[in-house]
């Protein structure tokens, strides 16, 4: 990736990409939020897209969780349209649940004159409230008339709910074509997610799309791995939802990748999607400065993740960053609790460059420079365990008040 680390967390394009070719989006206000907010996303292919998702593993999955993965199950990985309503979950919602999402997903078919399996569909918003459907389906006609080629915005705006800003990111990848003919393939993603924060995923909903043709082995292969190195990589909060998803979708309008571009599509889907992940970080309800906890010696790759996120995700360092109090004694606690063989001599621990740990005794550093370690936007937290191969690293955010206040009043 351009840079795996980004200890700078997410930076955000003031401007919202455009999406690549052969996709047509949109969004707008269908009532379901009381503010008049936008709630209500479309996005559409000119024609059948390759389509791939990774679901929640949550076994309270959503309705409209369960009516996608059976379209593409049904379909082999194809789709026509995603629709996205933010302010009701519809989970936990029952039979009714389903009905409802179910409804909406035939309006749309019929409105574009697609199989209804072809309809990829999420919600975001309160778990255990029914959808009022009726309000989409009312909404769809006038929406599908807006749909338009170009910014992302429309769309990113409307599926939020606690984001405090739209989340997009993109990258252009130039192809030598497999047929010999040169062509620029796009990679747009925009996401949403603020709270519910945690690998396998939480209550977030990201969409990535390209315009380079992909079959649905090679697309799922790609999101798969870049799911793995992003949105598996962060945690607000700890908890997992009964809504999250990403979907990737393939239109196939700018041309056929080698094997060589197909490589770089898969570290550009990476890198949009990583870029997503560190936004919905930053962007955590109430968070304080951004973690990011980088781990190295460890005896394999999945020694290494669980280090570096157990300290990441620990209550203790969390609230020790937001409260810009180095006490690094937490980090040592935590990386003796995460399950994996350690030797207290062999570990060193720097944070903001700081040394603040090395080879079982505290380092020797100045209480100014002690200071500085969990200063910045971004605490950087640098941990070797030893000398092996395995290297991995996690991203979180300081733990406020804030979030408490947000989330302990979050349906009243």
């Amino acid at each position: 990736m351009a840079d795996a680390r980004l200890d700078g967390m997410a930076t955000h394009a003031t401007t919202a990409p455009a999406w690549p070719k052969g996709f047509r989006a949109t969004g707008g206000a269908c009532g379901i939020k009381r503010s008049g907010a936008p709630d209500l996303a479309l996005l559409v292919c000119d024609a059948p897209a390759t389509a791939a998702a990774v679901f929640t593993r949550n076994l309270v999955a959503a309705a409209p969780v369960q009516v996608s993965r059976a379209h593409l199950a049904a379909t082999g990985g194809m789709a026509r349209a995603l629709i996205v309503n933010s302010g009701c979950a519809n989970a936990a919602t029952g039979d009714e649940g389903l009905a409802r999402c179910r409804r909406t997903v035939r309006a749309a078919a019929e409105l574009l004159q697609c199989p209804v399996d072809q309809v990829l569909v999420n919600s975001t918003g309160v778990i255990g409230v029914q959808l009022e459907a009726g309000k989409i389906v009312d909404a769809l006609p006038g929406l599908a008339r807006s749909l338009a080629a170009g910014s992302c915005e429309p769309f990113a705006r409307a599926i939020m709910t606690t984001d405090a800003a739209p989340k997009w990111a993109s990258r252009d990848v130039r192809c030598s074509g497999a047929d010999g003919a040169a062509f620029t393939a796009r990679i747009t993603g925009v996401a949403k997610g603020a709270g519910m924060i945690h690998p396998d995923m939480a209550t977030m909903i990201a969409t990535l799309t390209t315009d380079a043709t992909l079959d649905a082995p090679t697309l799922h292969g790609m999101l798969r791995d870049a799911v793995e190195r992003s949105f598996h990589r962060i945690s607000v909060d700890g908890d997992t939802s009964t809504n999250d998803s990403v979907f990737a979708l393939a239109s196939g309008a700018a041309g056929v990748p080698s094997r060589e571009d197909l490589k770089a599509i898969g570290t550009a889907l990476t890198e949009v999607a990583h870029e997503l992940a560190l936004m919905v970080v930053c962007d955590g309800e109430g968070a304080g400065p951004g973690i990011a906890v980088h781990v190295e010696g460890a005896r394999t790759a999945s020694d290494a993740l669980a280090l570096a996120r157990t300290v990441a995700t620990s209550l203790l360092v969390r609230t020790a960053v937001t409260g810009r109090d180095p006490n690094w004694g937490r980090i040592l606690a935590a990386l003796g609790r995460a399950g994996v063989h350690v030797d207290p001599a062999s570990i060193e621990v720097r944070a903001g460059g700081v040394a603040l740990f090395s080879r079982g005794a505290p380092a020797a550093v100045t209480p100014e420079e002690r200071a500085r370690a969990f200063a910045g936007d971004t605490v950087t937290i640098d941990v070797r365990v030893g000398t092996g191969p395995g290297r991995d690293s996690f991203w979180s955010a300081g733990l406020t008040t804030r979030y408490v206040e947000l989330n302990s009043a979050y349906t009243t």
